[in-house]
């Protein structure tokens, strides 16, 4: 476990020129007087915010300080390396997402295919996020059952896609193992009291971990869902919650002008409203990151996109959540971002280092089109693609924004994660909305227990089979 970092050159930045009237005009961009403006629902808000931090409400804001967590999952993940090879997390949404973008962020992109010594004893991770019977099935057709660890991971416990796989994992260790070896090869994350995984673990024995109560799957990264696979595969958590803990500090401000979390929150908000940008893209410039804008998507669309306010009022609020990969989808989408309509707000994420620099050979210096690139690195052609792309969506009047890190690390992923749940639920805020439900979620779970047969659920069975056919004329 490291120690704390606390170096200012390692704090992310966010740029957000490019999104103001100076830079695009005032037709798509934001002014300083419409910031200023909003300056009592700022106030509100971040007010909201810190009371409700106070009385315990948004216990996602201390997930930083968690020190006796560090230590237990440490200690544990220090006894799965002695026994295991391999670990599988059973879950969905917010349950897989983070984890998924922690590996990505900071493990090889290759590390599954790594020998355990390359490395360095960690685990391999499998993250089953769906119930598709082919991926799950060719899943565990690659597992040794002996050196396969499961971590089901369910708020609730009647999460139908976990659950199942589950069952399925039971009866597949059940099969090849000891009876009585089964229960070593389980943790189960959940809550501390409720639910159907607690009477399981509390019935079968196994090995738990706890969900915080008040923190949602959504913003559930830096408690046991995320932090424990990311021990598993070698991540430094203690760092990861360090990075968090700095963000902390910078987002308790309540000057906007001096808090990237709620700025972003602001521009977002003033240039759905204000200026019609519906559509936020976040597009990394580095693989790496590749995965913290499908978990970003989730953060923003669920936080965020809601039929009801506060007050019960009818709103249909929110801007979508799109993703993309620079520099592939500037030859993919960026057609789309340039001449297309003006309704999005482009966020790169932008590494000033790279953990490799790769020259590109001086060949071919006759042929214009590829000599030029000789002598560079590829670390420059990235950088210039980046900037050249920020060029030109701006000289189109098309509003971006930059947040920068020095390098990938856990330090400064800490502080990007962190930042970005900060963002949402000030932006909620300001929406009026509630961030933390999911109620249009909901709706689609019943009629799948309805259709499934499950007990309490028949008047939605019955809603469905009442429904008027379709018509075949409509299916070709």
């Amino acid at each position: 476990m490291g120690g704390k970092e606390s170096t200012k050159n390692q704090r992310i930045t966010f740029d957000f020129n490019n999104m103001m009237a100076e830079a695009i005009g005032e037709e798509h961009g934001i002014t300083e007087s419409m910031i200023e403006d909003l300056s009592e629902e700022i106030s509100r808000v971040d007010q909201e915010l810190k009371q409700k931090r106070e009385e315990g409400k948004l216990p996602f804001f201390d997930l930083p300080y968690q020190d006796e967590l560090l230590k237990e999952i440490h200690d544990f993940v220090t006894q799965l390396k002695s026994r295991f090879d391999n670990f599988v997390v059973l879950g969905i949404g917010g349950s897989a997402l983070g984890a998924i973008a922690l590996k990505r962020a900071l493990t090889s992109p290759f590390h599954n295919l790594l020998s355990k010594q390359e490395r360095e004893g960690n685990l391999r991770l499998f993250v089953a996020d769906n119930i598709d019977p082919d991926g799950f099935k060719a899943l565990l057709r690659l597992l040794n059952p002996k050196e396969t660890v499961c971590n089901v991971i369910s708020k609730s416990g009647e999460t139908a896609e976990t659950m199942s796989q589950f069952l399925i994992m039971k009866e597949w260790f059940e099969e090849k193992l000891n009876r009585e070896e089964v229960k070593h090869h389980f943790i189960i994350t959940t809550d501390k009291q409720t639910g159907n995984l607690r009477k399981i673990v509390n019935q079968e024995g196994y090995r738990d971990f706890i969900i915080p109560s008040g923190v949602g799957g959504r913003f559930s990264v830096l408690t046991p869902v995320g932090l424990l696979p990311a021990a598993a595969i070698g991540i430094d958590i203690t760092q990861l919650l360090a990075g968090a803990e700095l963000m902390d500090e910078v987002c308790q401000k309540s000057n906007v002008w001096e808090n990237p979390a709620y700025m972003n929150g602001v521009l977002h908000y003033l240039s759905d409203l204000k200026k019609g940008k519906r559509i936020s893209v976040m597009m990394p410039y580095a693989d790496g990151l590749k995965d913290v804008a499908d978990w970003y998507r989730q953060l923003w669309a669920e936080s965020l996109g809601k039929k009801y306010s506060l007050t019960g009022e009818v709103v249909r609020i929110g801007p979508t959540p799109l993703k993309a990969l620079g520099v592939t989808d500037q030859h993919s989408q960026l057609q789309l971002y340039v001449e297309g309509p003006y309704d999005k707000v482009i966020t790169f994420l932008v590494v000033e280092k790279y953990q490799e620099k790769i020259n590109i050979p001086k060949l071919y210096p006759e042929m214009d089109g590829v000599g030029y690139l000789g002598g560079h690195t590829l670390n420059e052609l990235i950088s210039a693609e980046q900037m050249a792309t920020e060029l030109t969506l701006t000289k189109n009047k098309r509003p971006n924004c930059k947040i920068t890190l020095n390098n990938i690390s856990p330090f400064t992923v800490g502080q990007l994660l962190y930042m970005f749940e900060v963002q949402t639920a000030f932006t909620g805020g300001l929406y009026r909305i509630n961030p933390f439900d999911q109620p249009g979620v909901e709706e689609g779970k019943q009629y799948a227990c309805g259709i499934l047969g499950r007990k309490g659920y028949e008047k939605k069975r019955k809603e469905i089979e009442e429904m008027p056919s379709k018509n075949p004329k409509y299916v070709i």
